[in-house]
C-alpha cells in the first residue's frame, strides 16, 4: 500500500484524540496557534522517552515562541498517564490505538528496523502553523537531538 506524505502547504489532517488525562484534544481547536505533532512508536522505550523528555524540557520556551506540542503514539491513554508521571512529562501525550490518525499523516506504514521490513510507527514531526496548514513535515527522524535540530530549523535559539 503505497503511503501518503503530507508536504508543507497541504492542509494539516484534524483529529480528536484522548490524551493521557482521558479528556478528547482536537487539532482545529488549536488553530491561531502554531502546533508542534509529533509521532513515536512506544512510550516508555528508551528514544521515545528521550525525545518526550527534550519535548517537555524545550516545552516553555516553545510556548514562548507560540508553540504547542502534541505527542501521538498507538499507546492507551493509561500507558501514557504512567509514562507522564515516570518522566514528568509536560506536553500533551494522546492515543491513536487504531493508528487512523497515524495512517493519515503518513507516520504508519513500512519502514527497516535492524535491517529487516516491517510495518510500524514512522518517527514523524510536523508543524501546523496558525491557519491549519502544514509549514514543516519531517519523516524518519532521530530520537535524540531532534528537538535541538527542530529547534535550529524553526530559527528558535537553544
Amino acid at each position: 500500500m503505497a503511503q501518503t506524505r503530507l508536504e508543507p502547504g497541504d492542509r494539516a489532517p484534524d483529529f480528536t484524540l484522548t490524551d493521557d488525562k482521558g479528556e478528547q484534544v482536537t487539532l482545529s481547536e488549536l488553530r491561531g496557534k502554531k502546533v508542534i505533532v509529533y509521532f513515536y512508536p512506544a512510550a516508555m522505550t528508551p528514544g521515545c522517552t528521550k525525545q518526550a523528555c527534550d519535548f517537555t524540557d524545550s516545552l516553555d520556551s516553545l510556548r514562548g515562541a507560540g508553540y504547542e506540542v502534541l505527542g501521538i503514539s498507538p499507546d492507551r491513554p493509561e500507558k501514557l498517564a504512567k509514562f507522564r508521571d515516570r518522566d514528568a512529562l509536560t506536553i500533551t501525550l494522546l492515543s491513536d490505538p487504531d493508528k487512523t490518525v497515524l495512517q493519515e499523516w503518513g507516520a504508519f506504514g513500512e519502514k527497516k528496523l535492524y535491517g529487516k521490513v516491517i510495518e510500524g510507527v514512522i518517527r514523524s514531526t510536523f508543524v501546523v502553523d496558525e491557519a491549519g496548514l502544514i509549514e514543516v513535515a519531517q519523516y524518519n527522524v532521530k530520537a535524540t537531538g531532534h528537538v535541538a535540530k527542530l529547534r535550529r530549523d524553526l530559527g528558535l535559539a537553544s
